[in-house]
């Protein structure tokens, strides 16, 4: 290895580029095993951010299956997920554009079955007796009204009227029917609730015509979260319980909840979007399961006959979507080591095939920097959780006794949580020289109910707290330099990031992704799912609007000393660009350097790979001004306001 050279943190020439990560990186969700045959989504920034559903079938190369321009997403909840299912070769699945689902048999061309305009459609499944389709439906027809969700059955040819199964809630998710066709199991939540604060878990008899005859309510309420109720081979109901304070696997039997496993741990994920799964049946008692730990996702089996739990070795620290087949287990999967991939793994052999990798391009193991899971003080005498990643590139050093840059990320949600799999974007930050801390706050998920609900009511205060705290904790032990803090965030994550720089003084710089800067706007103009959100997170509205005000970064533009800069999507429908635009007006006022880069056509986060790549040259651009070191790469400038 030839000698490293010496050059301040920041500076350093890294393999890992802007280029790399938008054009050669995909997104890889939503597996599923048809007989042999195996199907995933990728989502494509080079075609614009185009979602496309593949299959591997034994002995042939990954296929693309649905043909451009169709784009296999739905906008339920905004979020979408669960965008097709697949049975017999016959695909059923949404396309974005105009929201109608499509048939897709082997050898013909995709037709619509739902009519066009005002509805959405996503987290089906196939009824094989009625030859139908049932799944959520979201109906956006009713003027100066929410939309109106129910449970539908779709007829597989398009010729019989849509039927409404159940309706009257607020919200509803993953229908499921029984292996004999007879029963339905569904879940359903109404305002305030979001579905990891309360959920409701139904069945009911489908008659012969289809119809839904009694239902009954069998767990759930607006203190337990009830996740994926899944049916077993031989027409038990199944489902993911979080009434213990974590969420736990039971059956229900003779009108019981049974408990098959009781750990500290998390089987659920928070179901921002549809389609998540977590455990598989191999047969009626033998269960495939992942769970996390300590922010780390595990794969395990369990004997549900005897109620006992058995670990599976893997190199996975990241683990989703997990379906099985006879001996197969079937995910998507992550480590420090491994960019996000579709696996197979033989249970019976260990053998693990990667089936499809999320990048293209394989990166030296000395440009990448492995995670340290650390847990630090914070407010109330309590632990907040994160991952550190110090700088690291095998061909440069900084010179004796410089401390290196920091970048704390926010992650959005603010239910979600950061993972451990290897992240180029991250990469890309720790190879040229800066510290990242990817912060699990307090309100993220993989610790439990009780750390998920400290945000209750604090949102703009505990996750404040636990970024800044995090960067204090790094710098006082001499990681960091304490001059060079950054934090940046999207989403929710970038609301955190505003109020951080306008109510701490910990950073001196920061950047926002489509951040929300007026609570007040987001409690008015965001979208159905999540319209009464905040009413958990922050307080009743407009009963408690003095709270509103008083977390909102943009009514206190005095109180912002540093840089930032804004990165926003013109067509944004969550977090409306007005946002951006009031926030780097106030700033730009007060004479502070600032930067607005807005992307044409772009929602909420960016699909389109030059636009990903514009905001990572833009956002290292901006920080090597504000901090004054030089860019091993020649940057696009973006122009900064008061530089």
């Amino acid at each position: 290895m030839s000698m490293q050279k010496l050059a301040p943190y920041g500076s350093w020439k890294s393999p890992i580029t802007s280029d790399m990560i938008a054009s050669e990186t995909i997104g890889l969700e939503e597996v599923a095993y048809d007989g042999q045959d195996i199907y995933w989504i990728e989502s494509r920034p080079t075609e614009g951010g185009r979602y496309v559903i593949v299959r591997k079938s034994p002995g042939k190369e990954v296929e693309d299956i649905t043909p451009a321009p169709l784009n296999a997403r739905t906008r339920v909840h905004e979020y979408g997920g669960g965008a097709y299912t697949v049975f017999a070769r016959t695909l059923i699945f949404s396309n974005f554009a105009d929201q109608r689902l499509y048939r897709l048999d082997q050898g013909s061309a995709p037709c619509p079955i739902t009519p066009a305009g005002g509805r959405r459609y996503a987290d089906g499944v196939i009824d094989a007796r009625c030859s139908r389709i049932i799944c959520v439906c979201e109906d956006h027809r009713l003027p100066g009204r929410e939309a109106l969700n129910t449970i539908v059955a779709i007829d597989l040819d398009g010729e019989v009227e849509m039927q409404v199964l159940a309706k009257g809630y607020d919200f509803y998710s993953s229908p499921r029917i029984s292996p004999d066709g007879r029963r339905l199991a569904w879940l359903a939540w109404n305002h305030p609730q979001m579905p990891w604060d309360g959920t409701e878990l139904w069945t009911g008899e489908l008659e012969k015509d289809g119809s839904l005859g009694a239902v009954e309510r069998v767990a759930g309420g607006s203190e337990e979260s009830i996740f994926q109720p899944q049916w077993s081979p031989d027409g038990v109901l199944h489902f993911v319980s979080d009434r213990t304070g974590w969420s736990n696997l039971y059956c229900w039997q003779d009108g019981h909840a049974l408990a098959l496993t009781d750990i500290q741990a998390e089987l659920s994920r928070p179901q921002w979007r549809f389609g998540f799964s977590t455990y598989a049946f191999l047969t009626p008692d033998r269960i495939i399961c992942t769970y996390a730990q300590d922010g780390i996702w595990k794969l395990a089996r369990l004997d549900a006959s005897c109620l006992k739990i058995d670990p599976i070795k893997t190199p996975f620290t990241e683990i989703s979507y997990l379906e099985a087949c006879r001996d197969h287990a079937l995910f998507i999967a992550g480590s420090p080591d491994l960019a996000t991939s579709v696996v197979k793994l033989d249970l019976s052999s260990g053998e693990i095939e990667v089936l499809r990798r999320s990048g293209r391009v394989d990166v030296d193991r000395g440009y990448i920097s492995r995670p340290e899971a650390i847990d630090y003080p914070t407010g109330g005498g309590l632990l907040a959780h994160a991952f550190f990643y110090r700088p690291k590139n095998a061909d440069f050093q900084a010179p004796p006794g410089e401390r290196p840059p920091l970048l704390v990320i926010s992650h959005g949600g603010p239910t979600g949580a950061a993972s451990s799999a290897l992240n180029l974007m991250i990469q890309h930050w720790t190879s040229r020289g800066i510290a990242v801390l990817d912060v699990n706050y307090g309100g993220s998920t993989g610790y439990g109910r009780a750390y998920r609900e400290r945000l209750k009511g604090k949102w703009g205060i505990v996750d404040v707290d636990d970024c800044a705290n995090g960067a204090a904790f790094l710098a006082e032990r001499g990681d960091v330099d304490s001059e060079r803090l950054i934090i940046r965030g999207g989403s929710a994550g970038g609301y955190t990031t505003l109020a951080a720089l306008a109510f701490r003084s910990t950073f001196q710089a920061g950047a926002s992704y489509y951040g929300v800067s007026d609570l007040e706007v987001l409690a008015r103009e965001t979208h159905k799912f999540e319209s009464r959100y905040l009413d958990g997170l922050v307080g009743p509205y407009p009963e408690r609007r003095d709270i509103y005000r008083d977390r909102s970064p943009i009514h206190f533009p005095e109180k912002l000393s540093c840089p930032v800069i804004f990165f926003q999507g013109t067509e944004d429908r969550i977090v409306p660009p007005n946002q951006a635009r009031m926030m780097f007006d106030a700033l730009r006022a007060r004479g502070l350097p600032t930067a607005l880069v807005e992307f044409e056509g772009e929602q909420h986060g960016f699909r389109r790979a030059e636009n990903i790549k514009r905001a990572l040259d833009a956002e290292l651009y901006f920080y090597s001004r504000v901090f004054r070191f030089q860019t091993a790469d020649s940057i696009e400038p973006v122009p900064i306001e008061n530089y």
